[in-house]
């Protein structure tokens, strides 16, 4: 007990100053503004109206409340603070690097491989993304209930009985309404079984835990997760359905089922690579259909032949099926077979299924050691060096977690053709002002993927930025030719052809977007600001009553309705929506001028110093 406890501590101290520097680290512009600060659910904290929402919303195209509350959760204690979210992260990582070694010990009696698997977890590069990245709250926080789940489950291993059963499940749901992954989580007890829990009686092959004598049949076994598999089917169906509402799940004509394949392969590969060399770790690895086929040919044999040689070992070494299927099960959620977004794998996917080569490496190892009788310091030495080079290099990734422009030049430097990186290393410069090279970083995700009409608005909003009018509506009519019922995208061109004074054009794209969208108080009150200049104040001023029936408290709206007023001379009409105007934005300096210089005019000197 006393030596679990120092290891802990360890473990505890270890962890918290590899990662402790993330809670320097701004949001990113990726997904961190859906999930935290732009997202005014969130931002407003713990509340009836948000825990109804965080239980309703299919919001970034999925239904996992438990991980809206934990960020409502956050921004109630710490606000908009970054250092208080990483803190949540950091901690939930080490928690589950604690139970990992709980779970391991208990389950197979073996305390130093344990120990080493849980400081392997706890110390991967590939873990990087998962804790520095605010939006992956998920991740942490369903590992926490997956280790819950099986640490109750180990429970109910010992000593079978209802309550310890529902607990199991409780945890398990709980998983599911955090990040819906955790759907193979039913595979994975049943590996459990296998190994180290010994519980078929058709394996008797292989010597008997320690831990546990209750061993019962392989039917019994598969009945007993008939409730988890009901419940992972339910998340499936769920999580597909909300997928394909938010347009994430691309068809099978867009990606081929034959590319999904062969981009598996490599994923599967890449992984096993990358935990046994984590370097070059970016946030984004983009999907190609141009795979070299070399390369598809060797991953294939490397997985066939790991496959071959687990088959061969399983009943000298059965830690090797756990660990092996435990890898290949967990991952093909994510592997790509049912295509979510536009990445080829991910850092943050391995979370979870990483554990499965580690226990295959760590008890392999050890049966190397005991087999050739090694020395125990020369081993005891080498692990704390991988351990070191591990712990320098996830201290390095964390670096790149600073911000978004940080992130994406890591990203930028080590693939290649990344539009994401590009878009969003583009809105990045934006934000600070470094116009020009945004417009670059723009025009080249609209080089690796023209038909991305997002990337042509981002290009055309800071073309009119820059005073580019002219290009600005080419970039918005590439959005119209491919989708010409967007309102939007008529209202951007609109946009740009009043900025270029061309006001029959402009109030032709308005009216256009108006009968997409008749209710948009922005269209109606653009449109009436061009009917103004062309000299029809009434059309505008009936443009500007309609925009506010929609939205009362739009002090735009009012401002311009004062203007046109203002215009035809009904001053005291005027006053009364530039003083509604300022009721809404006190601070608005164009409103007091102008309502300044009506009421001098007016020769109400007093009033207009106030």
């Amino acid at each position: 007990m006393q030596r679990s406890l120092i290891v802990v501590i360890v473990l505890i101290v270890i962890t918290l100053a590899v990662f402790w520097r993330t809670g320097e680290n701004d949001f990113i512009n990726y997904d961190d503004s859906d999930y935290v600060y732009e997202n005014s659910h969130v931002k407003t904290g713990l509340n009836l109206d948000n825990i109804r929402w965080a239980l309703t919303t299919t919001h970034a195209a999925n239904w996992h409340p438990i991980t809206w509350l934990s960020h409502m959760a956050d921004c109630q204690i710490y606000g908009l603070n970054t250092k208080g979210h990483h803190l949540t992260s950091v901690t939930l990582h080490i928690l589950n690097s604690v139970l990992l070694f709980l779970i391991l010990r208990r389950m197979t009696g073996a305390f130093w491989n344990s120990v080493f698997v849980s400081f392997l977890f706890a110390l991967h590069p590939l873990h990087v993304e998962s804790v520095a990245w605010i939006a992956e709250r998920k991740d942490v926080l369903s590992t926490f209930f997956f280790m819950l789940t099986l640490m109750a489950y180990n429970r109910y291993v010992m000593q079978p009985g209802l309550r310890r059963y529902l607990l199991v499940f409780i945890t398990f749901a709980m998983g599911l309404m955090t990040k819906p992954m955790l759907v193979t989580l039913p595979f994975v007890l049943v590996l459990l079984d296998y190994w180290p829990l010994r519980r078929n009686l058709n394996n008797n092959s292989v010597s008997t835990s320690d831990n546990t004598s209750h061993k019962l049949s392989s039917l019994r076994l598969i009945i007993e997760k008939i409730p988890f598999m009901v419940l992972s089917i339910a998340s499936c169906i769920v999580t597909l359905y909300v997928q394909n509402a938010g347009d994430a799940v691309s068809d099978l004509q867009s990606v081929r089922f034959i590319l999904r394949i062969e981009n598996a392969i490599l994923a599967y590969s890449w992984y096993i690579e990358k935990t046994i060399i984590p370097l070059n770790l970016t946030v984004f690895y983009p999907f190609t259909s141009n795979m070299a086929m070399w390369k598809i040919i060797v991953a294939t044999l490397l997985l066939g032949g790991i496959s071959l040689i687990v088959y061969l070992k399983k009943n000298s070494s059965p830690f090797l099926v756990l660990g092996w299927l435990w890898f290949v099960c967990t991952l093909v959620p994510v592997i790509g077979l049912v295509k979510v977004g536009s990445q080829a794998m991910a850092d943050r996917y391995s979370y979870i299924p990483i554990i499965g080569l580690f226990i295959m490496m760590t008890w392999s190892i050890s049966q190397i050691i005991l087999h050739f009788r090694c020395n125990k310091i020369i081993v005891t030495c080498t692990a704390v060096v991988v351990l070191m080079i591990l712990s320098v290099l996830s201290w390095q990734q964390t670096c790149y977690w600073k911000n978004s422009i940080t992130l994406y030049e890591h990203t930028l430097k080590y693939t290649h053709d990344n539009h994401i990186a590009h878009n969003n290393m583009g809105a990045a410069l934006e934000t600070e002002g470094k116009l020009k090279e945004a417009t670059n970083h723009y025009g080249e995700a609209i080089r690796i993927k023209p038909y991305i009409t997002k990337y042509h608005d981002n290009l055309g909003f800071i073309l009119m930025r820059q005073g580019k009018f002219e290009e600005s509506v080419v970039q918005f009519l590439e959005t119209l030719k491919r989708e010409p019922n967007n309102a939007m995208a008529h209202y951007n061109v609109g946009l740009s052809l009043a900025k270029l004074t061309r006001l029959d054009e402009a109030e032709n794209q308005y009216n256009m977007a108006l009968k997409l969208e008749p209710n948009n108080d922005t269209f109606h009150d653009s449109l009436g600001l061009v009917l103004d200049q062309k000299g029809k104040s009434n059309e505008a001023i009936r443009h500007f009553k309609e925009a506010l029936l929609i939205k009362p408290d739009n002090a735009n709206v009012h401002y311009n309705y004062g203007v046109a007023l203002a215009n035809q001379a009904r001053l005291p009409e005027a006053i009364s929506h530039f003083r509604e105007a300022l009721r809404i934005t006190p601070n608005d300096a164009s409103v007091y001028n102008i309502m300044g210089a009506i009421l001098a005019d007016q020769g109400k000197l007093d009033e207009s110093v106030g």
